[in-house]
């Protein structure tokens, strides 16, 4: 048995916390002293270290505590489904390490990399934020299609997706000066739609949405900001009027 004391050390979580967990009811203690300290016992441990994998995942406590309170909440394959989603993570930040020693390569003068190559580590995350954000709106069988239709590419046509997906980008940032309502900016906000279709099919007023996620999502307009502060409100312009073409 543990004290809360004890377990902090070992967890490396303050005991607030685990008194925080103890009073939402997350996270109880094996039992309770005539003293009245809390004692942690195996059964304890292994759930905390599930909060934990839950938390690293970005889920928010009460979150955790829906899916672990599920009578049919089973800790095997919670722990499998934990070391698949944590693999993703693994191969997302190698991705990103490789390409940021690419950058500084050709910062150095090096190598030369194209744009294409300067976002190309981003497609597998902006599947993944497609997913989370389709699965909160939509409901996890939409999410489950987007999966299978991601699983089914092949790594050229992965590779194929990408270059898309920036060549989209760089024709979006070539109409700004032209105006949304240019045929340059309406034939990208085009090949947008049909772009996301590789991802998940939406109709016309989930991809307006889509874009209004664009500029109200903090996660998503980082991402654009990246690339031009303006990019993601010229879309929202774009989309208005490429939508009030698509209803006549």
């Amino acid at each position: 048995m543990f004290t809360v004391k004890q377990l902090s050390k070992l967890a490396g979580v303050t005991p607030r916390t685990l008194h925080h967990y103890d009073s939402i009811g997350l996270l109880k203690p094996s039992r309770v002293g005539e003293n009245g300290y809390r004692y942690y016992g195996e059964e304890s441990l292994l759930r905390l270290q599930q909060i934990l994998f839950y938390r690293e995942l970005d889920l928010r406590l009460e979150e955790i505590r829906r899916i672990m309170g599920r009578h049919d909440f089973d800790l095997l394959p919670a722990l499998e489904s934990h070391k698949v989603e944590l693999a993703k993570r693994i191969e997302r930040l190698e991705r990103l390490v490789r390409t940021v020693d690419s950058t500084i390569a050709h910062v150095k003068g090096q190598k030369q990399m194209s744009k294409r190559q300067y976002f190309e580590a981003f497609s597998e995350e902006q599947q993944a934020e497609y997913e989370k954000e389709v699965e909160q709106k939509y409901g996890t069988a939409s999410v489950k299609e987007s999966q299978r239709k991601w699983k089914s590419y092949t790594a050229a046509d992965k590779q194929r997706i990408g270059e898309e997906g920036n060549a989209i980008t760089e024709a979006l940032l070539q109409s700004m000066p032209k105006g949304p309502t240019s045929p340059e900016a309406q034939a990208a906000m085009e090949r947008w739609r049909q772009y996301i279709g590789y991802f998940w099919v939406p109709n016309d007023e989930q991809f307006a949405g889509l874009i209004d996620l664009y500029n109200d999502d903090p996660r998503f307009k980082a991402n654009f900001d990246k690339v031009d502060p303006g990019l993601a409100a010229f879309m929202k312009e774009a989309v208005v009027i490429y939508m009030e073409k698509r209803k006549k």
